[in-house]
């Protein structure tokens, strides 16, 4: 028999356990549920009738952490120190952000290669999934305040184009902040839910939904068939947003005041932007906009606002078209058009997208809300609330395979429908290494040790190449049976292996249960080793490539670049045998610091000398 609350605030009753549904934004991020009264999708509020947790995180210098409303005053005061926009570092590269390095105002390590990037602040290292977790710990903590109830379980929203090291990361970002994330969704999925469609089975409908956010825009074409969504393109740009709206009307007003920089001025510089923010708001539903800045007034028509922004609105028209390229569908072919995001308010833009689907939005949903109301719908289904929806077959536990160090890379998460596959691409770890052992686990720890192993075989024959060259694709497959099919397939010789494995059997709820619980009660142990092994893995690396680069170029350097490099090599081989991540992780940045220079230099020499009509040798560089 389940135990019934009382919620203290309100005075309903309520469930024991409540599954939320949560929309992790870029800019901002909030929760929702389905109301145990009203039985409707609702965001949850404090008393002063917010939903919005701004995805902002400061650290003090005492390594003290504020969230949300409280850090965001330290963007413009403290932005060395205040992380924003931490999603789209979620599962990236430091290649991948390169181009958009600029962007950021805290320090970003950059060390040329693939590894997944870093935060750095003062001296300890963060990773998008450490910095995630501050801010769904934030929205869990004002969750059970709201509720008077504990939250562990959750729905989490992602974007569409998000891939599966993208959603892995931010399942582990749950699970660090003590969430059993159930399921990870698609936000225009969520938001046709929101909208309540899909409910019915037999409905068969495309639909576009149209997302400008606070700092990114996409633009997804779904189609809904027997309750089933399936993305048929998706596009946009994860660099244009509301913000950019904003920035506008600052850039007219600082002309208009005769201002080039407000750089030096930070408190200025903030109250500008607020004022911006506000113009914006308020020239969604008025023709003028006035108020007070440094003692003098300013103003802007809605008329002005438009001609400002009417480039950026193009900009998301552009990425519409090429959307309904994608997809293959002409502008007939779609039955519904959603809105998305506070910036879908503004009128320009409301009126561009009902003429490019040339039909009327639908936006009868807050369209800050929607994407958590939808993740609340799916919250509620898993529930098993929701009898009108079928739920297909799901796997019980999380299956992957050994990666270095011992960690669990999981391929499919638990709870993923099945039919099902997923597919990973991975190395060899040695030269001339000609076989790579794939060993299949079952679970929910970041260590395998800790997980069920199901079985294990060997892909043989690879060949003989340098570490890192070789691309083995580990594809998981699951059929309607519940049967697991493991096949490797190194892509530049085509030598494969398959072998079936049942995962499904076995084990009892029961077991089952205690996995589960395992997994959230070691959450942040595992997480922490998980980052130590990871850093380990990173540091004895970056000592094999400098290693290789030194033997092959010795007589390219000096003796005091030879002596320094040395002494570098031998600080991490040291820091790598202690426990702790972030020293490890310092001495390899100061190893790459000293060895960038000096590698780039015998690049050019390279390059400099076939130009000149010489062979470029091959050099193991950096």
């Amino acid at each position: 028999m389940a135990k019934i609350g009382i919620n203290i605030a309100t005075g309903s009753l309520q469930q024991s356990e409540m599954i939320v549904g949560i929309d992790l934004g870029t800019t901002n991020s909030l929760v929702a549920i389905i109301h145990p009264e009203t039985k409707l999708p609702t965001a949850l509020k404090e008393f002063d009738g917010s939903s919005i947790v701004p995805s902002v995180v400061h650290f003090d210098s005492f390594g003290n952490v504020e969230v949300g409303e409280q850090a965001k005053p330290f963007l413009e005061s403290d932005p060395q120190n205040t992380i924003f926009s931490a999603k789209r570092l979620m599962g990236k590269s430091h290649q991948d952000i390169r181009a958009h390095q600029d962007f950021f105002a805290y320090k970003i390590i950059d060390d040329n290669r693939d590894s997944l990037v870093k935060v750095q602040v003062g001296s300890t290292f963060y990773s998008p999934i450490d910095l995630s977790s501050y801010i769904l710990a934030e929205l869990k903590k004002r969750a059970e305040h709201i509720l008077k109830t504990p939250v562990t379980k959750a729905v989490i929203t992602v974007p569409a184009y998000f891939n599966d090291t993208q959603r892995q990361a931010t399942r582990d970002a749950g699970k660090l902040a003590g969430l059993d994330v159930l399921r990870i969704i698609n936000e225009p999925t969520a938001a046709s839910l929101a909208y309540g469609l899909g409910m019915d089975p037999s409905e068969e409908k495309t639909i576009a939904v149209y997302d400008l956010g606070g700092g990114t825009f996409d633009i997804s074409i779904l189609k809904i068939s027997n309750g089933l969504f399936e993305v048929l393109s998706t596009n946009g740009d994860t660099y244009l947003g509301g913000d950019d709206l904003d920035r506008a009307i600052i850039q007219y007003w600082m002309k208009q005041m005769g201002l080039d920089d407000l750089e030096d001025h930070k408190l200025l510089k903030q109250q500008l932007r607020l004022a911006a923010e506000k113009a914006k708001i308020v020239l969604s539903t008025q023709e003028f906009f006035e108020t007070e800045f440094a003692g003098e007034k300013i103003s802007i028509t809605r008329q002005i606002f438009e001609t400002l922004i009417e480039p950026i609105v193009q900009n998301t028209m552009d990425c519409c078209a090429r959307a309904m390229k994608d997809a293959g569908l002409q502008i007939a072919d779609i039955n519904t058009v959603l809105m998305v995001g506070g910036s879908t308010r503004v009128p320009l833009v409301k009126k561009s997208v009902a003429t490019f689907f040339n039909q009327e939005v639908n936006d009868s949903v807050n369209p800050d809300e929607v994407v958590a109301l939808g993740a609340a719908v799916q919250a509620d289904i898993l529930a098993g609330n929701n009898q009108s929806m079928l739920l297909l077959d799901i796997t019980p536990l999380s299956l992957g395979i050994e990666t270095m160090g011992g960690l669990m890379d999981v391929l499919l998460p638990r709870n993923a429908k099945i039919p099902t596959q997923a597919a990973r691409q991975y190395t060899t770890q040695k030269d001339a290494q000609t076989g790579i052992n794939i060993a299949v686990y079952q679970g929910e720890r970041d260590l395998v040790k800790d997980n069920r192993p199901l079985g294990a075989f060997t892909l043989k024959g690879i060949p003989s190449m340098p570490a890192g060259l070789p691309k083995v694709e580990v594809r998981f497959l699951i059929n309607a049976d519940g049967i697991l099919q493991v096949s490797a397939k190194e892509l530049r010789s085509g030598v494969s292996q398959t072998v079936d494995i049942k995962p499904q059997y076995g084990l009892t709820d029961e077991e089952v249960e205690q996995r589960l619980l395992d997994s959230l009660t070691n959450a942040k142990a595992d997480i922490s080793m998980r980052a130590l092994v990871e850093a380990r893995t990173e540091g004895e690396q970056m000592l094999s490539v400098t290693e290789k680069f030194m033997m092959k170029n010795a007589a390219l350097l000096t003796k005091d670049e030879i002596s320094l490099t040395a002494s570098a090599m031998q600080a991490l081989q040291l820091a790598i045998t202690m426990e702790d991540k972030h020293l490890i992780q310092a001495k390899t940045e100061e190893l790459n610091d000293i060895s960038r220079p000096f590698a780039e230099r015998v690049m050019d020499q390279a390059i400099s000398g076939a130009l000149k009509g010489k062979g470029i040798e091959d050099k193991d560089l950096q």
